[in-house]
């Protein structure tokens, strides 16, 4: 039987040995994040979202990969709404989404289990889509009219702002909830008399409609894209992703066209080039947690229980549980102001 003091040692070194192995083989922690899976032993994240512009630094980081210098290996994948990707991030099959403000409110309103990690990008740029031939010269003029929106995303709640400029609601309108790419298509067939998607499809209407195109511009409303985690996800992880966002909003900065480029090229022939040089001047990038956005989050969720019956508190504090300061308090103590 070997002495006390020397089991201690021999039980010492195997421990150690174990954790070396660990490390040289990629089973161990990287940067405090489990490896589960990633190429060359980095941890694996994996991110969703739906509007590339809102969500550029993601798209950015991906397509000049920059994720590596965080230890980590992030897989981004999109879908056609941010509603979508919210449920996959609520369903388990994403660790982290970028989605507009209004689906975060109506999960929080659901009593879904979601955390709001930054406020990533703002956008107050909208277009209302209608025809020459249906005499739609204000928002005053909606009433009585056939309206398609995607229904369940920001783009619903930028209408009810825009018929709130003329002191009308959705009760006024016939609203006819389209896919955001069916809105152009609906108007081209006169099924609708005015449409309201997202700005990526706005070049598609003017072209499809040619002579016969007009639009409402709006500035009411700004739309921010959130970036969430789902219950499972670690600070450590959301950390290490927001470290790499801060990344690619420099290179917005110090270089917009290379940029531009890169969001192009992660579309994978989604959004064309015109656009893209077009539009993304047009968000105002920076990871925050800003007192203004509980504020806008209260608004939202006062209009969402109003205009669809959904249960859950509307009231500021309520919604401000929702919001996980932690992640970007460690990487960007200054962007943090909210209380």
């Amino acid at each position: 039987m070997p002495r006390p003091r020397a089991a201690v040692a021999l039980l010492v070194a195997a421990l150690l040995s174990t954790l070396v192995a660990a490390c040289a083989d990629g089973s161990g922690p990287v940067n405090g994040l489990p490896n589960d899976g990633g190429k060359g032993g980095r941890p694996a994240v994996s991110i969703v979202g739906s509007d590339h512009l809102g969500g550029a630094p993601v798209h950015i980081a991906q397509e000049h990969g920059l994720w590596a210098a965080e230890g980590i290996d992030a897989t981004v994948t999109t879908q056609p709404t941010g509603r979508d990707a919210l449920n996959a991030v609520l369903g388990g099959q994403a660790q982290l989404g970028i989605v507009g403000d209004l689906p975060a409110v109506t999960a929080a309103l659901g009593g879904r289990d979601l955390r709001i990690i930054a406020d990533l990008s703002r956008f107050s740029d909208w277009r209302l889509l209608t025809r020459t031939d249906r005499a739609v010269n204000g928002f005053a003029a909606l009433k009585g009219r056939k309206v398609g929106v995607p229904q369940g995303t920001n783009v619903e709640y930028a209408l009810s702002r825009m018929l709130a400029s003329a002191q009308l609601t959705a009760a006024d309108v016939t609203v006819v909830n389209l896919a955001p790419n069916q809105v152009t298509s609906a108007l081209a067939r006169g099924d609708i008399d005015a449409g309201l998607t997202f700005p990526s499809f706005y070049e598609a209407a003017r072209t499809a409609l040619g002579e016969r195109y007009a639009e409402l511009p709006f500035t009411g409303y700004t739309a921010r894209t959130l970036l969430v985690a789902g219950p499972k996800t670690s600070d450590e992880t959301s950390a290490a992703v927001l470290r790499t966002v801060l990344r690619a909003q420099r290179e917005i900065a110090d270089d917009p066209a290379r940029a531009r480029k890169a969001v192009v090229a992660q579309s994978k022939g989604a959004l064309q080039a015109g656009y893209v040089d077009a539009y993304q001047p047009r968000y105002t990038y920076g990871a925050t947690l800003s007192p203004d956005l509980p504020a806008q989050l209260a608004e939202e969720a006062a209009w969402a229980k109003a205009a669809q019956g959904l249960p859950g508190a509307a009231d500021r504090a309520s919604l401000q549980r929702y919001l996980n300061p932690g992640p970007l308090t460690a990487v960007d103590p200054a962007a943090v102001t909210v209380r």
